[in-house]
């Protein structure tokens, strides 16, 4: 699968999603863009999930309009040592997830 990383989680995260095409923002071209253009710019470019760790991300997108899933990580920090044990159901759940979906992972 194709995944966004979103600009809030550590670079070095790229290198967990084994078996997955993952980009950052910034190497996709789209730093500072809000989620609504986020997602669809990301939508038009190939994107099949972004992975972020706003929390409020579910309730400002409408879920029957969203043209790629959302893979929400919920830990203490953003920091990559706290993100890093949600990272096995986070692997898990990327075989299912499917476009609409935002799901949130929580330790």
């Amino acid at each position: 699968m194709k995944l966004l990383l979103d600009e809030c989680l550590p670079r070095k995260l790229n290198r967990e999603f084994v078996g997955h095409d993952v980009c950052t923002i910034d190497e996709a071209g789209f730093k500072g863009l809000r989620n609504g253009n986020l997602i669809q710019s990301a939508s038009e470019a190939g994107f099949e999930i972004l992975v972020s760790v706003d929390k409020n991300i579910e309730h400002q997108q409408n879920k029957t309009s969203l043209s790629l899933a959302i893979l929400v990580l919920s830990a203490q920090s953003n920091r990559l040592e706290s993100l890093l044990p949600l990272m096995e159901e986070a692997l898990k759940i990327l075989k299912d997830i499917k476009t609409g979906e935002i799901i949130t992972i929580e330790n």
